[in-house]
């Protein structure tokens, strides 16, 4: 069992996470991790972002997994979320796509179209 300390210091790292996603700049990431995008490939990409994000330290973005985002026959799909609460879904994402949609989007705030299913303004 963890003491009393421990779990505030869990608390507090968790509070700090949530508080990146409001952030100015921030991003949230959410790979769609269901049965038909692990089958794609998901896995890896999740993989990609979480090792492209720690590398380039953008303690503004946050990688997640998420289950079904509807758009099987566009697996992996791969969800970014903007402080202002626009969307962009990108389809048929794999690892080689990863460091294109880190720099580009995240790091650059250009959306990669050539990728982009859709793109939905102030989808909180």
């Amino acid at each position: 069992m963890k003491s009393l300390a421990e779990l505030k210091k869990i608390r507090e790292e968790a509070a700090n996470r949530m508080n990146l996603r409001a952030a100015k700049d921030g991003y949230r990431v959410a790979v769609g991790m269901a049965t038909c995008g692990i089958t794609a490939g998901a896995r890896p990409v999740l993989a990609a972002f979480v090792e492209k994000v720690a590398k380039e330290n953008l303690d503004n973005v946050i990688v997640t997994q998420v289950g079904c985002l509807g758009e099987c026959a566009l697996e992996p799909v791969v969800e970014v979320f903007d402080a202002e609460g626009n969307r962009t879904t990108y389809a048929k994402v794999h690892v080689e796509d990863v460091d294109k949609i880190v720099e580009e989007h995240l790091k650059g705030g250009k959306v990669v179209t050539e990728k982009t299913l859709e793109v939905i303004k102030n989808a909180k």
